[in-house]
């Protein structure tokens, strides 16, 4: 039978691979993450080990912090939340495709507010790259995250380690069940039918760190990149270059590329300023520190209340 130029031919290979111990018995979550640890981000990482898909894409991630080889002509698909993750894939993008082989999708999914949005529309712009939406609110309509605008529940005031102490490894209580899994297989679609071969996700270490958020750890984006890959006949692939990466990893290289970060949002509050109190700003304030910056979103803030009188 003639092989696929996949890693992996079928999830059965690399099932079976996984099984056959081809990747040896280290567990994930072994890279020290001194950014990580000072953020108080769980320090006690993901309970998988190799007997998953981890083991795969321990074995075959990318080497190095950047995005795969381009090639001539080709396009992307960048998921934009208008954070900081997402606007820094995006620049990499940019740097690698160009503007005008880059695709930013944006989604609505039932949050708090729209400065999410209202941010990744401005980064869009700043780059100069088609933007396209979806909204996929209905699909979340019975549940209760907290992150949802119709939740009963407020979102934690306090470090994503400490809800986990809370929940007893469960994911936080602004995991939107599936969401991302959701919008990767509509973005999908969406690359394919774009034209694009090449589909960006933002993920990154401290997100899956303890189980906080599951549909960001290392073994659900080589599931998913697999997944997508068999189901394009190999056409069109997914890149998550970020998730061994802690924020503040993030942070150092989109300062090397001039990311516009006055211009992103990620506070899970909606408001005129970061709450400051809640998991992500927590996260994004201590990225910031760990580069020996603030965040500039602050200072562009601060500068307009003084305008302002306040």
């Amino acid at each position: 039978m003639k092989e696929s130029n996949k890693v992996f031919p079928s999830l059965a290979q690399a099932a079976a691979a996984v099984r056959e111990g081809a990747f040896g018995t280290a567990a994930v979550g072994e890279k020290s993450h001194n950014a990580t640890a000072a953020s108080g981000t769980a320090a006690n990482e993901s309970p998988r080990s190799f007997g998953s898909f981890a083991a795969a894409a321990a074995a075959h991630k990318a080497a190095g912090p950047q995005l795969g080889a381009s090639q001539e002509g080709q396009k992307a698909l960048v998921l934009c939340s208008g954070g900081v993750d997402s606007t820094t894939l995006l620049a990499m993008a940019v740097e690698r495709y160009g503007a005008e082989n880059v695709f930013a999708l944006s989604i609505s999914y039932g949050q708090r507010h729209e400065k999410e949005i209202e941010s990744a529309k401005a980064v869009a712009a700043y780059y100069g790259v088609e933007q396209r939406f979806l909204d996929l609110s209905a699909i979340f309509a019975d549940s209760n995250c907290s992150l949802l605008a119709h939740s009963t529940d407020q979102v934690p005031e306090e470090s994503y380690a400490e809800q986990l102490d809370e929940s007893n490894g469960a994911p936080v209580s602004t995991y939107v069940p599936f969401r991302n899994g959701l919008f990767l297989s509509s973005a999908a679609s969406m690359a394919l039918s774009l034209g694009a071969s090449v589909l960006y996700y933002g993920a990154h270490h401290d997100d899956w760190a303890g189980n906080a958020y599951p549909d960001c750890s290392l073994e659900f984006v080589y599931a998913m990149n697999l997944a997508i890959m068999e189901g394009t006949g190999g056409e069109l692939r997914m890149e998550a270059p970020f998730v061994e990466w802690s924020k503040a990893d993030i942070v150092k290289r989109g300062l090397e590329l001039g990311v516009p970060y006055e211009l992103t949002w990620s506070c899970y509050e909606g408001g005129n300023y970061p709450c400051g109190a809640c998991g992500t700003c927590i996260d994004r304030n201590r990225a910031f520190e760990l580069n020996g910056v603030r965040d500039p979103l602050l200072d562009v803030l601060d500068a307009q209340r003084a305008q302002a009188g306040e």
